[in-house]
This record gives C-alpha cells, sequence and structure tokens, in this order.
C-alpha cells in the first residue's frame, strides 16, 4: 500500500522561514530511517504559497489564482510517499518523525494512494496499459 504522508504548512513555513539545521539534521537522520527500511519513495519540502498559483476549474472556464493563499492550515509544506503494509504502519512511524514544524503545534496527514485495482472494471485493459506506458516514459525523463 502506497500513502502519501502531508506536512501541513505553518505560518512560518508560510512566511518562507528555513529549518534550522538541527531540523534538517533531525529530518535527515529520520529520512535515513525511512530509506534504510525499504519506505520512502519520494519526499520533498514545499516553497510557501506565495509563490505558487492555483487554476479553478468552472465548466470550460479556466481562472488563475496566484498566491499567497489564506488558510494556512489547508496547505501543505511538504510532502512523502510510502510504501507499507498497513495505515496503521504509516501512523506509526509518522508518530516517530521529527516535529516539523518546531515551537508550535504540528499536524501531518496520512492519506492512503489508489492503486489500478481500486478503480474496478472502469479501469479497463486499454487504460492499465496506456498507464503503464505513461510511467514507464516518465521513469525515462
Amino acid at each position: 500500500m502506497r500513502f502519501m504522508i502531508i506536512i501541513k504548512a505553518s505560518a512560518d513555513s508560510e512566511a518562507g522561514v528555513m529549518p534550522s539545521q538541527e531540523l534538517l539534521t533531525a529530518m535527515g537522520n529520520y529520512n535515513e530511517e525511512l530509506v534504510k527500511a525499504g519506505i520512502m519513495l519520494a519526499g520533498e519540502g514545499l516553497h510557501p504559497s506565495s509563490k505558487g498559483a492555483r487554476v479553478r476549474f468552472s465548466g470550460e472556464q479556466r481562472s488563475v489564482i496566484d498566491g499567497p493563499f489564506i488558510e494556512t492550515r489547508e496547505l501543505i509544506a511538504g510532502f512523502w510517499l510510502w510504501k507499507v503494509k498497513s495505515r496503521e504502519e504509516a501512523i506509526e512511524w509518522v508518530k516517530r518523525c521529527p516535529n516539523p514544524m518546531p515551537g508550535t503545534e504540528a499536524e501531518i496527514e496520512i492519506r492512503q494512494v489508489f492503486e489500478a485495482e481500486d478503480f474496478g472494471a472502469e479501469f479497463t485493459p486499454e487504460l492499465r496499459e496506456q498507464e503503464e506506458r505513461v510511467w514507464e516514459q516518465a521513469k525515462k525523463n
């Protein structure tokens, strides 16, 4: 099972406050543990929403909204993509994580990633082949 581990933003992360050397060291050690355990597939920190944009869809219309975005608690400061045996295992690993926002309350969200078999009959053999081709090309890029 794959899970997206979402690190929620804080006022500091949205203000562009960079992590301390102490936190970078702790997170580096934690990431190393995840890799050695064969769990971590990807993981990155994100720039503040002030450097981002959103595209809003309304029927056929598209509109661009430049950051920053107001609701900090709804924003993402970083993520991991993990492969674990269960939601419970993901929870146990998150509980071992250094506080990503020292000096304040922090929240990390855990969300399961859809797998091909989750889509049922609608995900036809042709669509599965297409997805495989796309991911093979993406790996080459």
